[in-house]
């Protein structure tokens, strides 16, 4: 496991972070709980073989095994019974977190078509941030002969930020290319 964001935040971001809101505590500085990595799959009722590849996919890009959401109640305009799946989930945390963010931050991101960065606008009011990947094949985990469809999936980063300030200069410490407006 990659251990060099987590070395960069405790060395660099944490004394940055201090200094410029003058926090009195260590432990006041914001940090990244944990990240949820997760694909809507309308298809999957219908196609179970979209399921099977959309759980492979996600256990190579974040190598944890993604579990199965299921629908909460039937809706008939879109042909879904209560259970159906429709979507998969992972939560990552501490070391697994930590190396998916790497990966996304210097790896991913960068190789996606006319990349100018992220929408530094997506935060939720309380320091979280979501963006929405259109591909998976930004991840160089994923062959491109393996997947059957190109398929996106939302990342949310959760963090301990009291405001999205906080939360914006938390990440661009960590190295999150925000879009200069």
């Amino acid at each position: 496991m990659s251990q060099r964001l987590k070395d960069h935040y405790n060395k660099t971001v944490v004394p940055q972070l201090m200094q410029q809101f003058q926090y009195k505590n260590i432990h006041q500085v914001p940090k990244i709980v944990k990240v949820t990595v997760n694909r809507g799959l309308g298809e999957a009722a219908q196609n179970a073989k979209a399921l099977e590849a959309t759980l492979a996919e996600i256990a190579t890009i974040t190598g944890q095994k993604p579990v199965v959401t299921r629908a909460k109640k039937a809706i008939a305009g879109f042909k879904i019974r209560k259970g159906m799946p429709v979507g998969v989930a992972v939560t990552l945390r501490s070391d697994r977190m930590y190396a998916f963010l790497d990966r996304l931050i210097n790896l991913a991101l960068p190789r996606i078509r006319d990349f100018r960065g992220v929408n530094p606008k997506s935060f939720d009011g309380r320091g979280n941030y979501t963006l929405g990947l259109r591909e998976q094949l930004i991840f160089p985990e994923v062959n491109y002969d393996d997947i059957d469809q190109i398929r996106g999936m939302d990342v949310s980063i959760i963090t301990t930020a009291n405001t999205d300030e906080e939360g914006r200069a938390l990440l661009k410490a960590m190295g999150m290319p925000f879009r200069e407006n």
